[in-house]
């Protein structure tokens, strides 16, 4: 279990992390996103995200290029194939509630309210390890993120759970999105149950906004264990729920983490600027 303290120093890097709450999602005060990192640095945020899975920078003036530079001394950047975004700066991601609701209705199937916990570009064999999310345009109120400790979702299961999930596959099913973007690629599954590569941790990985199914069971059998997953990505023990405010960056592990959009602002062109990091092919080994 990580520390409950309000607050640790990252003293040779200068960085002071406030959690807010115990395992996952933390505060970090101390760094301009605007300039460029040290090594040193890099390396200490590096450690705090490995540790806290989400971290939230407030207070921050930046811009596409800016947001873009930070996210590369993480790793290379991925051209979402389905998200809009500029020419110039391709591999920012522009998250519109409005857009978003359009594209929905276009899938042909319908997401049950509540329950889209997902991970990003899981549709993909070797997705994406990280995200850097930034604020462009807020709801006066609403429009939280919540974020899953999925090490602690599976952690917090049963014996008797962990041995019916452990070694089964469950698909990742992007196609209609893909196609109605002239894009084509196949059906993907993953482990329900993956070891983190970097910390070790076990963690409890399903896409909800992509039509799960677990292989080589009957689907009876597959949706009663899928809805013991969503039941324990709801706990409210297990969830950061996060406030933005102008000024906000978020950069979380997609590896640990499941994260739901709380839609709570009617009609507002909420919108975001999003960057993915990507992997190493051995994501896929996990």
């Amino acid at each position: 279990m990580a520390s409950t303290a309000s607050t640790f120093d990252v003293s040779n890097a200068g960085l002071v992390i406030r959690p807010v709450q115990p395992t996952i999602g933390a505060e970090v005060e101390g760094i301009d996103l605007s300039k460029p990192l040290t090594d040193e640095l890099r390396q200490a945020v590096r450690a705090a995200l490995l540790k806290w899975k989400v971290l939230f920078f407030r207070d921050q003036s930046i811009d596409d290029a800016q947001q873009a530079a930070f996210a590369a001394n993480f790793g290379p950047l991925y051209t979402h194939p389905t998200t809009r975004h500029d020419a110039a700066n391709k591999e920012v991601h522009a998250i519109a509630a409005r857009e978003d609701r359009e594209y929905e209705k276009k899938l042909g199937y319908k997401l049950r309210p509540g329950e889209a916990y997902h991970t990003d570009t899981s549709w993909r064999l070797v997705p994406t390890w990280g995200a850097v999310l930034r604020d462009v345009n807020l709801p006066e109120v609403g429009g939280d993120t919540i974020w899953v400790d999925a090490h602690l979702a599976y952690e917090t299961l049963s014996d008797e759970l962990k041995g019916r999930l452990e070694g089964k596959h469950v698909t990742h099913n992007f196609v209609p999105a893909l196609e109605l973007s002239g894009h084509d690629y196949p059906i993907v599954a993953h482990r329900i149950v993956r070891t983190h590569r970097e910390t070790g941790e076990k963690i409890l990985w399903v896409n909800f906004s992509q039509q799960p199914q677990i292989l080589g069971l009957e689907l009876s059998e597959s949706r009663e264990l899928l809805e013991e997953v969503l039941r324990q990505y709801k706990r409210p023990d297990l969830q950061a729920r996060f406030s933005w405010r102008p000024g906000t960056v978020a950069f979380w592990d997609n590896r640990a983490t499941v994260h739901f959009a709380v839609r709570n602002y009617g009609d507002f062109p909420r919108e975001l600027h999003r960057i993915l990091i990507a992997d190493e092919p051995l994501w896929t080994d996990l």
